[in-house]
């Protein structure tokens, strides 16, 4: 879901770095001060199509866990080889990893800045870059979302649609004009879809232009979560977290922005027997493929929505995101940051 974009930011960002490191148990998995890292699960190749991206000796490799629920990842490049932040909701916590300097916490609080306990899940979700570089957050507890400025202050950039306040804005994609995409499910408030704090009686999928001017494009999902774009920017993903219709969406998005019918590429019913979780996050390839979080890892799909792998990871997996050279996909896997290698130039 994360492209890359032309970056002041890797200064800016590094400089916001004079933050404690990890004092909690999670923890870089580089063992013995090698490249090495310890993996899990398997790779499933379903047709020949997954050989064009997938690298031949690709694998799950764990490099960091200890976390609470991770989710949200970005690639951010920097002139020392680039670094990934991503999101640990419960903790209300951004973590920074790479493989140079390994986990330090970037930020917190994250995405709750109140005084009164605020549920489970009140940090930051989804992250991405904003066309200048700056980091863009969608923010569970504060219920926006909002940017990193060039002086390390948080301006917010949405949180009320008709002068209602938002639910709690889950994932986001910005395209190459600056236009803002994005969901807001009930998860991040402190009873979800009950909670008296609500204001909304639906979840939308909202649209902010690089004017300001908010939009609601489809109110049709009652669980709208992953959101991503296609290469060419003319179709809109929205994975569905519903166990009841758990969905992969794809809609034609028009010049104006706004959205044609939706398509469903992929229903994930049939692997919720096999596996924990539901359809997250989601990572567009340069290819077009959709690498889309559910059940039990990764499904990489066509945007057909024919299913051509699947990366195991066994367990509640949250979202993935691409490096600057797409040569590795960064995945969030419940309390584990693990990381596959693609094929260059797939």
């Amino acid at each position: 879901m994360h492209q890359r974009l032309f970056s002041p930011a890797a200064a800016t960002l590094a400089a916001l770095l004079a933050l404690t490191a990890v004092t909690s148990n999670a923890q870089s998995n580089q063992a013995d001060g090698s490249d090495r890292y310890r993996s899990i699960g398997r790779i499933e190749r379903l047709t020949d199509a997954a050989d064009n991206v997938l690298a031949d000796d690709a694998k799950i490799e764990v490099v960091a866990d200890g976390l609470t629920w991770c989710e949200g990842p970005v690639w951010v490049p920097d002139d020392a080889g680039g670094h990934l932040l991503f999101s640990d909701i419960p903790r209300n916590t951004i973590f920074r990893w790479s493989a140079r300097g390994g986990m330090e916490t970037f930020m917190q609080p994250s995405g709750y800045t109140g005084v009164t306990y605020y549920g489970l899940e009140p940090g930051t979700n989804g992250l991405t870059l904003d066309p200048h570089g700056r980091l863009t957050m969608c923010e569970h507890g504060d219920r926006r979302v909002s940017v990193l400025t060039r002086r390390g202050g948080k301006m917010t950039l949405v949180d009320r649609y008709e002068g209602k306040r938002l639910n709690s804005p889950n994932d986001a994609v910005f395209d190459k004009a600056g236009n803002l995409f994005f969901t807001d499910p009930p998860y991040g408030l402190p009873q979800r879809a009950d909670d008296p704090r609500r204001e909304l009686d639906f979840c939308g999928v909202y649209r902010l232009s690089a004017d300001g001017d908010l939009s609601l494009l489809t109110k049709e999902l009652d669980r709208p979560n992953g959101i991503g774009l296609s290469p060419d920017q003319k179709t809109l993903y929205v994975a569905q977290s519903d166990p009841g219709r758990p969905i992969w969406t794809a809609y034609p998005l028009g010049d104006d922005g706004t959205l044609g019918d939706g398509k469903v590429l992929m229903n994930a019913t049939q692997f919720m027997k096999e596996y924990p979780g539901l359809p997250d996050g989601l990572a567009v390839h340069p290819s077009g493929l959709i690498f889309g979080s559910g059940p039990g890892g990764i499904y990489v799909m066509k945007p057909s929505g024919d299913l051509i792998a699947r990366i195991i990871t066994g367990g509640r997996t949250s979202n993935c995101t691409f490096d600057d050279t797409h040569g590795t996909l960064y995945i969030t896997a419940d309390d584990k940051l693990c990381r596959v290698k693609m094929k260059a130039g797939g």
